[in-house]
């Protein structure tokens, strides 16, 4: 899967506005009340990115958990990372 052109990574955007591109990659910063509850959400995201085979850069601190999305064999953001950060947004 290509990577996508800056136009269609902004395109891409409208349909998972709370996401941004920073640093070549798909981020979104997720906050919660506390580290179980961080952890929680760490592993549902694990089970989705095991089940895409597309596994997301993941930084947690306390009650937050960064997420950044990238495919690193094609070079950029591809749809991949678009439909995995939407069955992300899905399952808050």
């Amino acid at each position: 899967m290509p990577a996508l052109s800056q136009d269609e990574i902004q395109q891409a955007l409208r349909a998972v506005p709370e996401w941004q591109v920073t640093d070549g990659a798909l981020r979104r910063t997720f906050q919660f009340t506390d580290f179980r509850e961080s952890m929680s959400f760490v592993n549902l995201v694990a089970a989705l990115a095991e089940r895409a085979q597309h596994h997301p850069d993941i930084d947690i601190r306390y009650n937050k958990v960064l997420l950044a999305l990238s495919t690193h064999d094609e070079g950029g953001i591809t749809q991949k990372d678009f439909a995995l950060a939407t069955q992300i947004a899905a399952v808050l």
